[in-house]
Formats: structure tokens, C-alpha cells, sequence
């Protein structure tokens, strides 16, 4: 899997997804391929936590990062997760990954309680290639996780790089809309 690519894109999807008129100009650095954002009011900005924060202000969308203190602290929280433990993780360690996602989103709507936020956003993204790969009865060992990614993936204007996944067979569902 190409990380370079996957993180340049994903902060073009979040551009987009917040309405950011003027795309910016991304380069990467070191063996890792590390973003940075070139910043007209200052030194560089480096690392998609870092840069994916930075457009969320600049949208002025800072809700996404958390409601209150805590809220923006458990944020913060799940975006670290998602660099420190999902990026280039191993196919072992995304079993452990989805069951670990699996438990908390047992009794949460969304990765930080009752709100979307950044962390769905970056977590959607960095998880979409293991549910691709997943076969429909591994998904149905991480419902929780399949609910929410589900969710996400339909959040308008959200997934523009990304191909939608068909997560969930109808008959765990049932939907009126057939």
C-alpha cells in the first residue's frame, strides 16, 4: 500500500469535504513520506494530524475537533491511534485493530461519543483498504465497526476518493427502502 499517496489524498478528500475553495500545495518528506503543507503564514506544517487540524480551522469546522475539552481531547486521542497504530500496520495487527474499534463502538455512535468528528473522518479513510479486503463474513465479526463505517462512507461529499464498500448483507439490515 502506498502511504505517500493515501495521506496526500486524503487531505485533498478533506479539502473538499470542508469546502476549501483553493487547494493547497503538499510535499513529502523522509523515508516515512511524510506530508507537509508549504504555509504562507509561517514555517511548514508537517504530519496529516497536524495538517488535517490546520484545514479544520482554516474551514472554520472546529466542532470537528471536539465540543468541549474532553470531547476535544478524546479527538485528539483517536487521531494519535490512527497514525501510531493503523498506518502501516500489519494484517495481524489490523485484526486487533478492528476488534479493538469493534468493542468501542459498541456503545458509541461515533469514535469520540454522540459527534462526528476529525477522528471519524481520518480513522474512515485509513480503514477503508482493511474493509475491502475484509470477506463479508469477517465483517460480520466487527458489526459495530461495520455500522459505523457504513455510516461514515455515507456522509455527503465525505468519501470523494475512496469507492463506496458494500458492508453489511441485507438480511443483518433490514431496509424499507427496497
Amino acid at each position: 500500500m502506498n502511504w505517500e499517496n493515501m495521506a496526500l489524498r486524503e487531505l485533498s478528500s478533506l479539502e473538499k469535504y470542508l469546502g476549501l475553495k483553493k487547494p493547497n500545495k503538499y510535499s513529502t518528506q523522509g523515508d516515512k513520506k511524510v506530508p507537509v503543507l508549504q504555509n504562507n503564514q509561517g514555517p511548514p506544517l508537517v504530519g496529516l494530524i497536524t495538517i488535517a487540524c490546520h484545514l479544520v480551522k482554516e474551514a472554520k469546522r472546529s466542532n470537528l475537533l471536539g465540543e468541549s475539552a474532553e470531547g476535544r481531547a478524546v479527538v485528539q486521542q483517536w487521531l494519535e491511534y490512527r497514525v501510531t497504530r493503523l498506518d502501516g500496520c500489519t494484517k495481524e495487527d489490523s485484526k486487533t485493530i478492528l476488534k479493538e474499534l469493534n468493542i468501542h463502538l459498541q456503545d458509541n455512535v461515533y469514535l469520540a461519543g454522540n459527534h462526528f468528528t476529525l477522528a471519524d473522518t481520518l480513522m474512515y479513510y485509513g480503514i477503508h483498504p482493511l474493509i475491502v479486503d475484509l470477506t463479508v463474513q469477517e465483517k460480520e465479526q466487527y458489526l459495530n465497526v461495520a455500522r459505523w463505517f457504513d455510516h461514515i462512507q455515507h456522509i455527503p461529499s465525505l468519501r470523494h476518493h475512496l469507492p463506496p464498500v458494500v458492508v453489511l448483507r441485507n438480511t443483518i439490515y433490514t431496509s424499507r427502502h427496497h
